[in-house]
Order: structure tokens, then sequence, then C-alpha cells
């Protein structure tokens, strides 16, 4: 009796030792299923979108510019959407300049300068079928506004406001832009993962603009202006949508582009008499069509110019089937060419005084060569060309404006030249210069890459490829490299006196040569036949304007025949 009852309380005992186990296992498994469900159960928890975008200021509009949201923002004011000045001339390219001399934003069309005083100037405009008058030139807070309607009217963009919170999406790049469709409801999330917060919904057949491809996710742009995530499984394969602009601007620029390639040849003329030297400068330049003489230069602030131009040296080059394009310079040490293009007078008064002597001797264009520019000072460079174009095309006058190669200079805004000028001429010399490292002047490379960089902003049929008719001799002693600047028979001279052997450099597409003297090492990479028919062919290959050459005097006799055969071939 006794062992069966210590029996049944150790059966007692395990039985409840395996309720208690089982207990466990239960309340594990409850536990592992519930993580389960709650790993892998979306959030259906919702973004603010005030939070989102961080407004602070209930006059803030938030600014979507194509597919990224600005962290500048624009202000509401009488109904209307306001875009900084900043915004406009920068991201949006927009055609307009604050003259802070006359205390007015200037608008320069293809033939006049519009003046826009601030919180003065209005625009009627047709809202909701009812005419509305609102200010073009706002200032709040110190920062100077522009009126999206307004810019519509002027600027090929298209904006679009939404409300709760206000934001609005400005479209100013037109073309394509890779899309995913929905093929089911779904969501945005703020960041690519079932746990993020919503920002909004998503329709069947519903558009976005696809900005990135993750793994399973897409990163992507509504067309309300939201930057978030949707999962791939639910959105069709991307594909490319054309985004066409429907307003009514036009950009009506016209040029005085010619008909045959520009073979021009700068003629660096220094005084009066230098004029003289024309004929022997151009005895042997067969095929040279147009000259540009080194006349103008800015003598002071204030834009008064020097001037050595000649109606004599003008008739003889008109009877030799050449054009004359007078060049401009910014090269006087004692002016500052910040000042000068920032003031609207003194850029009036260059402008004014180039047409008059262009009248005077019978100029057929004006060739704008101002160089070294700072990001400061090119917004005033650019508008000085606008002005200049005016004038230019009023008066039968072809603006051209010579450019370093785009490699450093990407601020320099060719894209604009490329509109309100004539020619863009692509300098695509100086790779290596007096006071830096030993290197050829100009190779193909550099030259080729200056090409490209700059097609991709300015058409074709404006470009002009310019070469060095130059080479530097390169000398190092002991570590230290000075250089000179030489001619095409000098530097064969210079060869044949030190008994040079070069060879033919591939990356360079230039001869090359090497010899020491006096415990100095010469290098020299030469411009020759060779080298200036590769840089010619540049001219067929991307169908260009045409080619320009720095400088005469510099040549040998026989280039020209190698510039005219690569140049029509």
């Amino acid at each position: 009796m006794a062992k069966r009852r210590r029996r049944r309380r150790r059966n007692s005992q395990l039985m409840a030792v395996l309720v208690v186990l089982l207990l466990v296992l239960v309340v594990g498994a409850a536990g592992v299923i519930t993580a389960y469900i709650k790993k892998y159960t979306p959030s259906d928890a919702r973004m603010a979108l005030k939070d989102y975008y961080q407004i602070q200021d209930e006059n803030d509009v938030v600014l979507i510019l194509q597919d990224k949201i600005s962290e500048i923002r624009g202000k509401l004011a009488d109904g209307m959407v306001y875009v900084p000045y900043e915004v406009v001339t920068g991201t949006l390219g927009g055609r307009f300049y604050w003259d802070e001399e006359s205390q007015k934003m200037l608008y320069t069309t293809s033939e006049e300068i519009l003046e826009l005083e601030p919180e003065s100037s209005s625009y009627v405009c047709n809202q909701e079928n009812q005419e509305k008058e609102y200010k073009i030139v706002r200032e709040i807070d110190g920062e100077r506004y522009l009126a999206l309607d307004f810019l519509e009217e002027y600027m090929q963009i298209q904006g679009t406001t939404y409300e709760k919170p206000a934001r609005t999406v400005i479209t100013y790049q037109w073309g394509t832009a890779k899309t995913l469709t929905a093929r089911e409801d779904t969501v945005v999330r703020y960041q690519g993962g079932i746990k993020s917060p919503i920002l909004c919904d998503v329709k069947a057949g519903d558009s976005l603009t696809l900005l990135e491809e993750l793994e399973n996710w897409s990163r992507v742009m509504t067309k309300d202006g939201l930057d978030g995530y949707v999962e791939k499984k639910h959105m069709d394969k991307p594909q490319e949508t054309a985004l066409v602009y429907e307003g009514s601007y036009e950009e009506n620029y016209t040029s005085l582009t010619r008909d045959h390639k520009i073979n021009l040849a700068w003629h660096q003329v220094t005084s009066e008499a230098a004029n003289e030297t024309f004929e022997d400068a151009v005895k042997d330049a067969a095929g040279v069509n147009v000259i540009s003489p080194t006349w103008f230069s800015i003598t002071g602030n204030e834009g008064t110019i020097s001037s050595l131009a000649s109606a004599d040296y003008v008739s003889k080059a008109h009877a030799k089937g050449m054009e004359v394009w007078g060049l401009i310079d910014n090269f006087n040490e004692n002016i500052s060419t910040l000042e000068t293009l920032s003031a609207r007078t003194s850029r009036a008064h260059i402008i004014e005084k180039l047409l008059q002597e262009a009248q005077r001797v019978g100029l057929d264009g004006i060739n704008v060569d101002f160089e070294a520019l700072t990001e400061e000072e090119v917004p005033h460079f650019i508008q000085f060309l606008r002005e200049l174009s005016i004038t230019c095309r009023t008066n039968n006058l072809v603006l051209s404006i010579d450019n370093p190669v785009p490699q450093y200079t990407a601020f320099y805004n060719r894209k604009e030249q490329g509109i309100i000028g004539d020619y863009v001429i692509i300098m695509g010399y100086d790779e290596h210069y007096a006071g830096g490292e030993a290197g050829p002047v100009s190779s193909i490379s550099f030259v080729d890459n200056g090409i490209k960089d700059t097609l991709e902003v300015v058409p074709k049929e404006k470009v002009i490829n310019a070469i060095p008719f130059y080479t530097r001799l390169w000398r190092t002693t002991g570590g230290n490299v000075t250089s000179e600047a030489i001619g095409m028979d000098q530097a064969q001279q210079t060869i044949a006196d030190n008994n040079v052997e070069t060879y033919w450099d591939k990356t360079t597409s230039q001869n090359y040569g090497k010899y020491d003297i006096d415990n100095s090492t010469y290098q020299i990479w030469l411009e020759d036949a060779q080298s200036v028919a590769e840089k010619v062919k540049l001219v067929s290959k991307y169908d260009l304007a045409g080619v320009s050459a720095w400088k005469l005097g510099f040549e040998n006799n026989g280039i020209w025949q190698v510039i005219s055969d690569n140049l029509n071939n």
C-alpha cells in the first residue's frame, strides 16, 4: 500500500512538471508567434507632412525642384507663390538679374531689358476666370522673391501647388524621366522598411518618378512632392516617360551663325602702328575667313575702353574675303572685372563704345575674351553678354565668346552663352602653363574632353575649337621648373640645334622631345602639322562650327593648308 501511494505521488509530480513544461512551451510559442507577427506586420502609423517637410513658418512654401526637395523655401503672399531669386537664377537658370546700382530686377529678352521694381511692378493674370493683379518682385525678410506665375510666362517651367502643407512642384527639365506604375494599391513610406511610417497612399495605376533602386524597395518621388520608398513587389518595371512642356513660353533668340565652317585667326595688335602688319601677317593664311584683332580693352571701372580699331585694316581684310571680329579683353591690371560688370552704367558704357567703334570702322562682329573669371563675377559677366547681345543682334554684329575648357570652370554658364551668343569658342590650350608643372600645352584628350563637356550645354553649330600655334619649352634645373612660349618655327629650330630625336606620343597626339644641357633637362611637346591636324579633325568628328587659332605669327607657312584640308574633310 505504501509503495502504491508513493508511486501515485511520483506520477502526480511528473504530470505537474509536464503540465508546467507544456504551459512554458505554449507561452513561448505564443511569444514567438507574436514576435513573428509583430516583426512582419507592416506599420500603419502615418507621418505628419508638416513634420516630414519640417515646416516652421506658416507662410513658407516647400519647393520641389524637378525631383529634389529644396532646402530653400518659397513664400506665400496674397495668394501667390513666390520663388527666391537665388533659386530662380541658380537651379532654374532664369534670365533674371538683380541690379544693385539701380535697385531693380532686370529681365533681358532678345530685344529689350524689362525693369521690375520691388513691391511696385505688377502683372495681371487670369486665375479661375478672374483677373488678378499681383506684385512681380517682393522683398521679404531682406530677401528677394519672384512670383511663380510671372516666371511661368518668361521661362520654360511649370509649377503645381498643393496644400496642407503648402508646397510647389516645379518642373524645369524637359526630356524623359524613369517612372514606376503601381500594379496594386500600396503606400509610400518614409524609409525603406515596413515599419517605417507611411507618407501617402498609392492607388493602382498611379505613376511615380523613380529616384533610386534598392534590393526590395524603390526610392520614388510622388507627383505632389513626397520623396519616399515603395516595395518593388507592388510596382511594374521602370520605364522611360516623356516630360512634355505644355506652357506658352518660347525662346526667340535668333543667331548670326554662318552657313560655312569658321576658320578664325587671332591677331595680337598692341599699337596703332601694329595694324600695318596685317597684310604681312596673313600673306600665307589661305582659308582664313575671320580675323580677330585684339583692339579693345577695358581701362576703367566706370566702363571706359581703349581702342586700336582701324577702318583701313577692316577694308583690307574685307578685300581678302575675311570678316573682322574685334576682340575686347579684361586684361588691364588696374580694373576690377567685378566692379565694372556689376554696375549697369559701366556695362552700358562699354557696349555703347564698342558699337560706336564697330560702326566707325565697319566691324562684322565682337569677340569677348574675358579671362580668369571668378564665380562671383560670372553672373555679372553673363548679364553683360545679354545686354551686349541685344546691341549685336540689332546691328548685325556676330557675338563670339571665348572660354577655357569647362574642366575647372563649369560655373561660366556656357548654356546661357550658347543661347544669347552666336559662337562659343573653347580655348583648348594652357593645359600646362607658365609657373606650373611641365607638360603639353594642348594634349588631344584635353581638347576632346573640353569639346564634349561644352557640347552638353551648347549646340554644336555654335561651338568653335580653338587651337594653339605655340608650345612651351620646359627647363628643369634642380627641381625648379621654368618655361617659355615659342612658335612653331622656333620650336623646330630648337630641336634641330640640339640634335633632339622626337617621337610621336599617342597619348597626347604630339611629337615629344627631351634633352639635357648644363645640368638642366629640357622637354617639349610640339605643336606642328601632325598635332594640329589631329585637333582640327575634331571639328569634323563632332560637326562643330569651325576652328580658331592663337595666334598669327606663331605658325609656320604650311600649317594653313593642314587646317584647310582637315577642316573641310
